[in-house]
C-alpha cells in the first residue's frame, strides 16, 4: 500500500497553495482584487487627465510665494504629486525657475520630479505587470518594446526622447522589472537636462540674462546628445542579447525602433 504522506505545513501555507484553495472555493480573490484595483486606477487617472488642470503659472507662483518659508516644501510636494499622474510637469518646472531661480529651482524641481517618478514606479510594482500594461493603453506597446529586459539605458532613452510623457515610463519600469537602482539613477540623470531647460526659461522670464539664456541652449544640446548616446547604447545592448543568427550583421533585424513612439 502507498505510504500516507502528511502535507508539508510550509507547502500548505505557500501563496500558490492559498491561491489554489481560493480557486477551489470558486472565487479567484487575487484576480478580482487586481481587476478592481485596475478599474480604480484607470478611473482616477482618466479623471485627473480630463478634469484637473494646474493653475496658471502666475497663480502657482503667487500661491507658493504666499506660503513664505513653507513655499519650497509645498512646491516639492505638489511637483511630486504632479509627476505621479498624467498631468504634464512642464508648468511646474517653469514656475520653479520663476520662483527660486536657476540653481534653487533646479534642486527643488529635481527632488519633486524624482520623488513623483519613483512613487509611480512603486505603485506599478504593487499592481503587477498585467494590470499596469492594460492601464497604459496606447503607450503599452511602445513601453514594453523598449523596457522589456531593459535597464539603465532603456529608461534613459525613453526619459530623454521628446514627446514621451514621464508617467508611462514610471509605471512601465515598475511593471517590467527594471531594478529600483537603475530606474532611480537613470531618472535623476536623464531628467536633469530637460528640467534645467524649463527652469532656465522661467528664470529668464523673471530676470533675462546671459546665464539663464545660455542654460536653455546648453541643456537642450545636452538632451539631444544624451538621447543619441543612450539610444545607441540601448540598441547595442538589445543586439548583444539577441541570438547570433538574428543579429543584423547575420541577416537578422531589430524591431522597428520607431514603432509605437509618441
Amino acid at each position: 500500500m502507498p505510504e500516507n504522506h502528511a502535507p508539508d505545513p510550509a507547502e500548505s501555507a505557500s501563496p500558490a497553495a492559498l491561491a489554489s484553495r481560493l480557486r477551489r472555493g470558486g472565487l479567484p480573490w487575487g484576480s478580482l482584487l487586481r481587476n478592481a484595483t485596475l478599474v480604480v486606477t484607470v478611473l482616477v487617472m482618466v479623471w485627473l487627465a480630463l478634469n484637473v488642470r494646474l493653475p496658471s503659472p502666475d497663480e502657482l507662483r503667487s500661491g507658493f510665494a504666499d506660503l513664505g518659508a513653507w513655499g519650497p516644501l509645498a512646491f516639492v510636494a505638489v511637483y511630486a504629486v504632479v509627476a505621479l499622474t498624467p498631468i504634464p510637469v512642464t508648468i511646474m518646472a517653469v514656475v520653479g525657475g520663476t520662483l527660486f531661480g536657476l540653481a534653487g529651482g533646479t534642486v527643488l524641481s529635481m527632488i519633486g520630479v524624482t520623488l513623483g517618478c519613483w512613487g509611480g514606479y512603486w505603485v506599478a510594482r504593487g499592481l503587477g505587470r498585467d494590470t499596469v500594461m492594460r492601464a497604459l493603453g496606447s503607450h503599452a506597446d511602445m513601453v514594453e518594446d523598449r523596457l522589456e529586459n531593459g535597464g539603465f539605458y532603456a529608461v534613459c532613452t525613453l526619459r530623454l526622447m521628446p514627446g514621451i510623457p514621464y508617467w508611462p515610463v514610471n509605471y512601465g519600469s515598475g511593471a517590467l522589472g527594471i531594478t529600483s537602482r537603475d530606474f532611480l539613477v537613470a531618472t535623476a540623470l536623464s531628467a536633469l537636462p530637460g528640467q534645467v531647460s524649463l527652469i532656465a526659461i522661467g528664470a529668464f522670464f523673471v530676470e533675462p540674462g546671459i546665464a539663464s539664456g545660455a542654460a536653455v541652449v546648453i541643456s537642450w544640446i545636452v538632451v539631444l546628445t544624451l538621447t543619441l548616446l543612450s539610444y545607441r547604447r540601448w540598441r547595442a545592448t538589445r543586439t548583444a542579447e539577441r541570438p547570433e543568427e538574428e543579429r543584423p550583421e547575420n541577416g537578422g533585424a531589430l524591431p522597428d525602433s520607431s514603432a509605437g513612439s509618441a
